[in-house]
């Protein structure tokens, strides 16, 4: 019996998976994207689904939902054979998946969102009885979102849980969760985990699909690891180390996410590339000072009321400081203007590439250089060539899995995507570079790859902000700059462990 068909099996006399695949495989012309991949998950538990990118997770994720049929195998649900792919009422009322892009609609209503083509029987909506329907069911979830409220005014934290109150809602007890946590600070991030384990009480089976290895640890009970579009195993959570996991996920000794830790210090006589003096703005910090000297790496964490991300965001222009003055590379930019930060000298990487790093219409070269586009041709026209010589290098040296240059970069993997965001910020050699999140929903490999690059960046003179709550993000750090409630309240040089750094973000000590 194969590996796949291991998992795939059940013991007799066992209560039905919630959900299986059985030998499932699926070609994209000469692609491979599953060779007979397998996975049971048992009925109330949540079961991770661990890979690099490009393992298979979205294909396997894509058959289970009814999305697309396999060349081979079968998809059963409770035991019995999953529906016809084209009754699509049938799927919703056994799977539904939270993908880390959201679907909620952002301009309609919460009650719109939940009851979407399913507002009334014959006869025009009852809007107030809509909106008593859907505050009904988000109490019954526990969910505290305005019914009346556009979906566009919520947090990523209540969009997610509006998405699976809608699940639900259809009669759904098997839902996916595709890097839920992506977004989530570590507040909203605990606050999930409590409603899954609430959900998993009540009968709700999950399936888990995420980046971060200790979240798998946390909340998941079993999980199965795919790679190079096969099943590798399927083993209790407890049972494996997480060398074990990543080698499992990798095929060899898992990277380090700490490559850069041993970097030789940076001298106190090295300039301050970036100098943040009395920033405030009501509502999210008060007060805030930091500096970057050239080649030095300072990590910026909190909870997400710190005021960290919008501090970042402040320093890179897409907001307005009500008081203080950024300074980048001796030159204080304009308050409130992108342009101006980065003609200062800024690197910026978004925290949502999808919304706010990337063009997904326009190709990796396209994306790539749009920061040095000026530099590729005379009179303001580019040059094709040029161009595309460009994106090649950029390609290599940040080891962009594609195509070629003229794929359209919607069609990468999450790690991919990430890593020409960082080849653009990185474009014109800024002199300081500030990253939000940068390893948000990209696998183990990608992370090392990543990180990687931002310390070679380090090395060549440029001063890093890293503003995350991932504390692997900040391991190669030289300092990490606490906040809380809208201060840096600690900097905590280099050697830190990780119950120290938590400690200082959850406040403990603190009046």
């Amino acid at each position: 019996m194969t590996t796949s068909q291991q998992a795939a099996g059940s013991a007799v006399g066992a209560p039905a998976p919630a959900a299986e695949a059985r030998g499932v495989s699926k070609r994209y012309g000469p692609t491979v994207a599953l060779d007979s991949a397998g996975i049971v998950v048992a009925a109330g538990e949540t079961h991770a689904l661990v890979g690099r990118n490009g393992a298979g997770k979205s294909t396997l994720v894509s058959i289970l939902t009814g999305l697309q049929r396999p060349d081979s195998g079968e998809v059963r649900f409770d035991g019995a054979a999953a529906p016809s792919l084209a009754d699509r009422d049938a799927w919703r009322q056994r799977v539904a998946c939270v993908y880390q892009k959201s679907t909620i609609i952002p301009t309609l209503t919460v009650a719109e969102n939940l009851f979407l083509n399913r507002q009334a029987g014959r006869g025009p909506i009852g809007w107030r009885g809509l909106r008593r329907r859907a505050g009904e069911l988000l109490a019954g979830y526990g969910v505290e979102v305005d019914p009346a409220a556009l979906a566009g005014s919520l947090t990523v934290e209540q969009r997610q849980l509006v998405e699976i109150a809608r699940a639900l809602s259809f009669g759904a007890r098997f839902i996916i969760l595709d890097e839920p946590t992506a977004q989530l600070d570590a507040g909203a991030i605990d606050r999930l985990f409590g409603r899954m384990r609430e959900l998993q009480a009540s009968g709700v089976t999950f399936l888990f699909i995420s980046h971060h290895l200790q979240e798998v640890y946390e909340v998941c009970q079993t999980v199965t690891v795919l790679r190079d579009a096969r099943h590798i195993l399927t083993r209790p959570v407890a049972a494996l180390t997480r060398d074990d996991l990543v080698a499992a996920m990798t095929g060899e000794t898992g990277p380090s996410l700490a490559a850069g830790a041993a970097r030789p210090p940076v001298p106190e006589t090295a300039p301050v590339v970036l100098d943040v003096r009395g920033l405030r703005l009501a509502g999210f910090y008060d007060g805030v000072d930091l500096t970057v000297r050239a080649g030095e790496m300072v990590g910026l964490i909190g909870s997400g009321s710190s005021g960290k991300v919008a501090v970042a965001e402040t320093i890179a222009g897409l907001r307005r400081a009500d008081a203080g003055t950024v300074t980048i590379g001796g030159a204080t930019p304009k308050p409130g203007s992108v342009p101006a930060a980065l003609a200062a000298g800024l690197g910026y990487l978004p925290q949502d590439r999808h919304r706010e790093g990337l063009v997904p219409l326009l190709s990796v070269a396209e994306n790539a250089t749009l920061p040095i586009a000026g530099q590729l041709g005379r009179a303001g026209i580019v040059a094709p060539a040029r161009r595309r010589a460009a994106a090649e290098r950029m390609i290599q040296t940040y080891d962009i899995k594609t195509d070629g240059p003229h794929q359209p970069v919607s069609d990468l993997s999450g790690g991919n995507a990430q890593k020409v965001v960082l080849a653009r910020a990185l474009a014109n050699e800024p002199t300081a570079l500030v990253m939000v999140s940068p390893t948000a929903g990209v696998d183990v490999r990608s992370k090392a790859s990543l990180l990687g690059a931002v310390t070679d960046a380090a090395a060549r003179g440029t001063g890093v902000l890293v503003v995350s709550d991932e504390l692997d993000d900040l391991r190669s750090c030289d300092r990490v700059l606490v906040m809380f409630h809208g201060q840096v309240i600690r900097d905590v040089p280099r050697g830190w462990t990780d119950a120290d750094l938590v400690s200082a973000v959850e406040g403990v000590g603190q009046p």
